[in-house]
């Protein structure tokens, strides 16, 4: 008898990240026999100068494109696992090629990353704009302010500033392209207006203390979304699965659980 499918559950990282950001969360899920874990490198972020990680040509730099270029590392049926942008990749893959994804994970998610005035539950604007132009002058100077403000609010930051630091894109004192382009996704995406038509069950795992993307913004996408629900981490920041990766995989176990995803 062939043993049972396992579900692919796929990991989408944040910007300026690499896969190796995930390692604490794989390990606390373990080897179980029902979930295949894969993580790929967003566009650019695999340490290849900012090219495709399998040498093809750089995206565009819309989320589309980016989107795009994720879906051949997409098995059938996949369950997203997305975090800060990865989790705006897995949103736009969910509502363009819903044939592909079976049911959202969301760490630290946001329709839009930066504020407006119909749109209070973002980052300031100038803020936004000074990472952007910080990171064409000075890379590794402002990759470690975002991992500072990425680490505010968690009771464990003294855990989660060494652990970006060691899964961050390498810079050599040169701007990456690619990574140039993501900064700028984040500046100009805002998926609002094609949310409710997301329809994959969807876990929402949110920081109390995210300094980066607030509650909020996931409060709003609980209500948006018509089949989210929202899990709140009290104490914790916007990347609590470096923090606390034995909770956050109890959280994502209980979703496959009640998903019915696990053979």
């Amino acid at each position: 008898m062939s043993a049972p499918a396992r579900t692919p559950l796929v990991l989408l990282h944040g910007w300026g990240m690499t896969p190796a950001v995930w390692q604490p969360l794989v390990a606390a899920l373990g080897e179980e026999a029902g979930v295949d874990v894969r993580a790929p490198a967003l566009p650019g972020h695999g340490g290849d100068g900012g090219h495709g990680d399998d040498g093809a040509a750089r995206p565009a730099a819309t989320l589309a494109a980016w989107a795009e270029a994720l879906v051949r590392a997409l098995p059938p049926a996949a369950v997203l696992v997305g975090w800060s942008l990865g989790a705006l990749l897995a949103l736009e893959l969910a509502r363009t090629r819903p044939d592909r994804i079976t049911r959202l994970i969301l760490f630290g998610s946001t329709p839009r990353f930066v504020a407006a005035p119909d749109w209070p539950h973002g980052l300031d604007a100038a803020t936004v704009a000074a990472f952007v132009d910080g990171y064409a002058t000075s890379p590794a100077a402002t990759l470690r302010r975002f991992f500072a403000l990425q680490s505010l609010g968690d009771a464990g930051r003294g855990q989660i500033l060494p652990r970006l630091g060691a899964a961050g894109v390498a810079h050599a004192g040169q701007a990456l392209p690619a990574l140039a382009d993501g900064l700028r996704l984040l500046a100009e995406t805002d998926l609002r207006a094609g949310i409710a038509s997301i329809g994959q069950p969807t876990c929402l795992i949110h920081g109390d203390g995210d300094a980066l993307m607030p509650p909020a913004a996931a409060r709003w996408l609980a209500g948006a979304l018509p089949r989210a629900r929202l899990v709140v981490l009290e104490n914790r920041g916007h990347a609590p699965f470096l923090s606390d990766p034995t909770g956050c995989a109890a959280v994502i176990r209980a979703s496959l659980d009640a998903a019915g995803n696990r053979p």
